[in-house]
């Protein structure tokens, strides 16, 4: 039933060829081990950047604190938006986020110019600073800027009753929406709040 090597030569190449192939299978196992260890600190990577990513939209927003329109015969030439950090926030560079306005006629969205307020041409959005250092980047939370927001350049002034959706996305694409609801009447008014 079973055959008995008894010749010395045979059993060694016997032996020989069993190690052979538990030294490949080691190493198939080293090299399987290598590509996961790999392939699990890849992943650990890249889900760690994806959740700073998704956890700057959330936190790193801005709020609209208040906005008012300047009126010119009976119409609004300018709305101006204060903003400040949202709780949380880290630095907000406004000259790298942008404004979607969505109007009664026109929508478009609006980028940053250093071109001041009597110099604004196109999409565009001035920034100045009230309260801070600096016109265009939020640090801290007691921080305000001002946004100016020129409608003639891109569409026409506002009108009574207009409403206006803005849509202000910071660089790392956090969004916050305000609504600019421009009063029924305008008549004798040099500024209204939005």
């Amino acid at each position: 039933m079973f055959e008995f090597i008894n010749d010395e030569d045979e059993r060694g190449q016997v032996g020989i060829g069993t190690l052979i192939v538990f030294i490949a299978m080691v190493l198939v196992a080293a090299i399987a081990a290598g590509v996961l260890i790999n392939t699990a600190g890849f992943l650990q990577s890249k889900g760690a950047a994806t959740g700073e990513e998704a956890s700057a939209q959330v936190s790193n927003r801005i709020d609209v604190v208040s906005a008012y329109g300047n009126v010119t015969s009976e119409s609004v030439d300018f709305a101006n938006l204060t903003v400040r950090q949202a709780a949380g926030a880290d630095n907000i560079n406004l000259s790298k986020s942008t404004i979607q306005w969505i109007g009664p006629n026109t929508a478009t969205t609006l980028t940053h110019t250093d071109a001041t307020v009597a110099n604004m041409s196109g999409d565009s959005f001035n920034t100045t600073a009230i309260k801070g250092n600096n016109d265009n980047v939020l640090v801290q939370q007691s921080d305000r800027i001002k946004i100016v927001i020129q409608p003639s350049t891109f569409a026409s002034n506002l009108s009574a009753g207009d409403e206006v959706q803005l849509t202000i996305t910071t660089q790392y694409g956090s969004k916050t929406s305000y609504w600019a609801n421009v009063p029924e009447s305008l008549k004798d008014k040099n500024a209204v709040n939005l």
